[in-house]
């Protein structure tokens, strides 16, 4: 009988793993509370605390600027591609 994993949004995760870093209830406990296995809340838990750190680095910042420089270059690289098809369809009279 073939199962299919089940999938859990963003949001879901975040709302759990929030719940985990308050430490209100124990994992066992939340996981019977959202039907979710406790070492898939301790992961997410894991992964909120790592993540807050990138947050207030500014790393998403700089990679942002990056990403519109590699967009920068690549909207050049297109111009020069269509230049040059332009002039290859002329020379062979297409």
């Amino acid at each position: 009988m073939k199962t299919t994993r089940k999938r859990y949004s963003a949001d879901f995760k975040a709302k759990v793993a929030l719940e985990a870093i308050r430490g209100d209830l124990t994992l066992a406990e939340l996981a019977a509370k959202h039907g979710v296995h406790h070492t898939m809340i301790a992961s997410w838990k894991r992964q909120a605390i790592d993540g807050m750190a990138g947050t207030f680095s500014g790393a998403g910042d700089a990679a942002r600027v990056v990403g519109e420089s590699e967009v920068e270059k690549l909207h050049a690289k297109i111009g020069q591609l269509v230049v040059e098809r332009d002039f290859l369809a002329k020379a062979f009279g297409r």
